[in-house]
């Protein structure tokens, strides 16, 4: 697993494993978020294997699934909540990282700076350049839009 740290109680990576639970509880998560719809790429785990996984380790599993491309202020405000309200620290996953670190640098759009949410995201391996262009201009939903 490549694990990388965005704040204190949230880290991002690439897909998680059902046999990756105790690992990820070993190093101190509490939860997880799938970011990842069920069958968008052949072979991935569904959430109800990774959900049963996490359960028996005693981690928190929550899905809110983003397609690639359909982010919604809805989706921006429900990552939102469920770091509000989950244990952590908390790992969220995707295909690769970045719809999760998407939805973080959304969240934190009107609460920090752009150049703080963009040395953040650079330094854990992500360009939110053009993410956060898009938010100035309205073209993409932050936490208080809704659609």
């Amino acid at each position: 697993m490549d694990i990388r740290q965005l704040t204190p109680a949230l880290s991002v990576s690439a897909q998680v494993w059902p046999a990756d639970m105790q690992a990820l509880k070993d190093a101190g998560f509490r939860s997880v978020i799938c970011n990842r719809p069920d069958n968008e790429g052949a072979g991935q785990p569904t959430f109800a294997e990774i959900s049963d996984a996490a359960g028996k380790v005693g981690i928190k599993a929550v899905y809110l699934p983003i397609v690639s491309g359909n982010l919604t202020g809805d989706d921006v405000a429900d990552f939102g909540r469920a770091l509000t309200d989950l244990p952590g620290p908390v790992l969220a996953f995707c295909r690769s990282g970045t719809r999760s670190t998407t939805l973080w640098a959304l969240c934190e759009a009107d609460q920090r700076s752009h150049a703080d949410i963009l040395e953040t995201a650079r330094a854990a391996g992500f360009d939110m350049t053009d993410v956060l262009r898009r938010t100035s201009d309205r073209g993409t939903p932050t936490a208080t839009d809704r659609s």
